[in-house]
């Protein structure tokens, strides 16, 4: 993972849930490119054949709410999805995409569709259009696990470490 991204702002308004981030319909697999196929359908049909790898995603208040279907960070993860940047998360979301290595930052932003979106994760930091705003820096052993790639990815690390 990098810790500073940079990327096309798509923006989300607030309470998305992770039904509209992966619908229900297509849960039922393990294939991940069905996951990044059907990103954000429940909300914009096209969004996967539009994001480019790299892209970040905007979102408002409560941004994953709803059930806790892990495959709603994998959707965005697999879509292309850098980061993602919301004022607040739902709190399995939040986990989740930590879990899956999907990094994300709690921070209220300003930005419009395309704008250049770029986050620094160590310093808690996101500038849009030469504006800064800061953001809710994550503790250091999530950052961790994001860097490793995921929890699992982490718990190999560890088990390496004390061989």
């Amino acid at each position: 993972m990098e810790s500073k991204i940079k990327g096309k702002a798509w923006i989300f308004g607030d309470d998305i849930d992770t039904d509209v981030i992966i619908p229900g319909k297509y849960l039922r697999t393990t294939d991940m490119q069905v996951f990044a196929d059907h990103a954000m359908e429940g909300i914009d049909p096209d969004f996967s054949k539009k994001i480019e790898r790299g892209d970040v995603v905007v979102g408002g208040n409560n941004f994953g709410c709803g059930s806790s279907r892990e495959q709603a960070a994998l959707a965005l993860k697999y879509a292309g999805v850098s980061c993602v940047v919301a004022k607040s998360f739902g709190r399995i979301f939040f986990r989740n995409s930590i879990n899956v290595g999907l990094p994300l930052m709690e921070a209220d932003i300003e930005c419009k569709k395309g704008d250049i979106v770029e986050v620094d994760l160590l310093e808690g930091n996101v500038s849009v259009n030469g504006k800064h705003f800061k953001g809710n820096k994550l503790p250091d052993f999530l950052l961790e696990i994001l860097t490793d790639g995921g929890l699992v990815e982490h718990r190999k690390a560890l088990q390496e470490q004390n061989k």
